[in-house]
């Protein structure tokens, strides 16, 4: 029994060390052509390929904020798993359901099916810099916090983001017309009259805001 196992244990040994060998191997290649790219543009080399800048400014909520993104990444995972705002929730992940709306120059998108570099240049708004720097929440918010119009509240910051945008170019609308301007979002609750009634407080809270 002794003789048996001393022979298996380099075995053991042997295989344990190649695996750990190839993804050694792995990673160092990978880390060669990473730094053979950063080179070539320390060089002044233009890169080919599809291989752009990764390391990218972004204006978001105000803020200039430098981030390492792909060229496929999207902006809605960007924002959740780069820069930490996790307001911006992911639902269907294909423009279907809209909790991951965000405001791109004061337009809702959705931000799941927007590349994360073509918005540079551009505003970026999510739901965590609706408020004001001491903290007031912006009417819209206030309203659906009046009216309690939620119930998993999953959806709500799509559905507040699309709002805040509509209502910059309907102030003022009828319960029909906020409806058709947040058609864009779902509610797995489905519980849309609470919603659209928080919605229209969160309008009238803005007109308010402005008069006084």
């Amino acid at each position: 029994m002794t003789e048996k196992t001393s022979n298996d244990a380099p075995k053991a040994v042997s295989r344990r060390n190649f695996i750990k060998g190839v993804i050694t191997s792995g990673v160092a290649v990978s880390s060669a052509g990473y730094l053979f790219r950063a080179s070539t543009l320390l060089h002044g080399q233009q890169l080919t390929g599809g291989v752009g800048e990764r390391l990218i400014t972004l204006n978001v909520n105000g803020q200039q904020r430098r981030v390492d993104v792909m060229k496929q990444e999207t902006l809605a995972s960007t924002l959740r798993y780069k820069l930490g705002l996790t307001g911006t929730k992911l639902g269907c992940d294909r423009a279907e359901c809209g909790s991951c709306t965000v405001l791109i120059d004061d337009i809702p998108h959705y931000s799941c099916s927007v590349l994360a570099h073509t918005v540079r240049g551009r505003k970026v708004m999510t739901i965590e810099g609706l408020a004001s720097a001491d903290g007031t929440l912006h009417p819209v918010q206030q309203g659906v916090i009046d009216e309690q119009g939620f119930q998993c509240a999953f959806c709500m910051s799509g559905f507040i983001m699309t709002a805040v945008g509509y209502l910059k170019t309907n102030p003022n609308p009828t319960r029909r017309e906020l409806a058709n301007g947040i058609s864009g979002c779902l509610c797995r609750c489905q519980d849309y009259d609470k919603i659209l009634t928080a919605l229209m407080r969160g309008a009238e809270n803005s007109r308010r805001s402005k008069l006084g």
